[in-house]
């Protein structure tokens, strides 16, 4: 079964020193990049140029994670300069379908991201048009906000999906993920743990990489 895979947010980095911090993650399985646009929620981080100049600086393939209105406009870009998984949000787009199939045509997997309000249930039947489901423990636009552990349903119930054969998705889970809360959403289903704060924040961010990699695989079983 697959090990539980890290993906440290880079929005917790300093980002005055970005490839200084991405070489400190070496050994993580992706590298979480929030893109956000202002309007779609209350802040504004980086987009495509910055993504362009990591490519160049790391090996670690790149999670763009859109927070942006127009997916459909923005989101193939990303792929076509080489980021590995880009995710949309369910709540941003009209055609998530539409959107995916331009993401994967461009080159990288389509990832589907949801609110922590926002129910799993409509979007079931269009999951298998992607390969991630990113399910929000917070709410999107600012880090080191606290855990949401309701919206582990969710994972649990793609989880099954996916381990009856149903679907042939990633689980991944973004806000909060710490050593604390890990445990849970491994627990409840999810491959992939964003951590921002628990990694950066962190006096040896690749050792508490390791720290969380085997908390997760600890909590379940299948991720060992």
């Amino acid at each position: 079964m697959p090990a539980p895979m890290i993906a440290p947010s880079i929005l917790s980095a300093d980002f005055a020193r970005l490839a200084d911090e991405l070489a400190a993650i070496k050994g993580s399985e992706w590298v979480h990049v929030d893109v956000m646009d202002a309007h779609f929620v209350p802040n504004l981080t980086l987009g495509l140029p910055i993504v362009q100049s990591l490519l160049k600086v790391t090996d670690i393939p790149i999670d763009c994670h859109l927070m942006i209105e127009n997916p459909g406009r923005w989101a193939p870009p990303y792929a076509e300069a080489g980021a590995h998984n880009v995710t949309i949000h369910a709540e941003a787009t009209d055609d998530p379908i539409a959107v995916a199939r331009d993401i994967r045509a461009a080159g990288a997997k389509a990832g589907l991201s949801i609110k922590p309000n926002t129910p799993i249930e409509p979007y079931l039947e269009i999951l298998k048009e992607f390969d991630t489901l990113l399910v929000m423990s917070v709410e999107p636009g600012f880090g080191g906000q606290s855990f949401i552990p309701q919206v582990l349903d969710k994972a649990r119930i793609v989880r099954r999906l996916v381990d009856s054969g149903e679907l042939k998705l990633l689980v991944e889970i973004d806000g909060g993920i710490n050593d604390d809360t890990i445990e849970q959403a491994a627990e409840a289903g999810v491959d992939c743990f964003v951590a921002g704060s628990a990694v950066y924040g962190a006096a040896d961010p690749a050792e508490a990489i390791r720290a969380l990699r085997a908390k997760a695989a600890s909590a379940a079983p299948r991720l060992r």
